[in-house]
């Protein structure tokens, strides 16, 4: 569910950007808060539906990380070939810096440094879900 939100975000953040949306406006569509809605999410879920513990975070993360900076990098590459400017290579995110930092920038902090702070945070939220509401029953086999 996240993971889309992520791609319909990014993408009508993208789409916005290119039909010549202000950036003012298109900012709105945010991956970063769709992201951090997941994160909260992924802390009281995972528990509370039995999927898991901290263990599986960091996969959910890892992978919402690679699927908000694919969005991210595709944006600069469609800017880098064309030579039109959007939401993604605008100077308050990063597009001053040279097409390869630019996209070394998101595949670190994509892929890396925000799925590890993600799963902090998420682990967090965890543990307090866990203090304030059980995870569920599971049955036992009786022979």
């Amino acid at each position: 569910m996240w993971l889309i939100a992520i791609v319909v975000v990014g993408l009508l953040r993208l789409a916005l950007s290119l039909a010549g949306v202000s950036d003012h406006a298109t900012r709105w569509a945010s991956i970063s808060v769709v992201g951090l809605i997941g994160t909260v999410y992924y802390g009281v879920a995972v528990h509370t539906s039995g999927f898991g513990s901290y263990r599986q975070l960091l996969p959910l993360h890892v992978i919402q990380g690679i699927v908000a900076a694919a969005i991210v990098i595709a944006g600069i590459l469609i800017s880098a070939a064309t030579g039109k400017a959007n939401i993604f290579t605008a100077p308050e995110y990063g597009g001053t810096m040279s097409v390869p930092m630019h996209v070394g920038g998101h595949v670190l902090a994509g892929i890396l440094i925000g799925p590890l702070v993600g799963w902090a945070v998420s682990s967090l939220i965890m543990l307090i879900t866990k203090k304030v509401k059980p995870g569920p029953t599971r049955a036992t086999a009786t022979a």
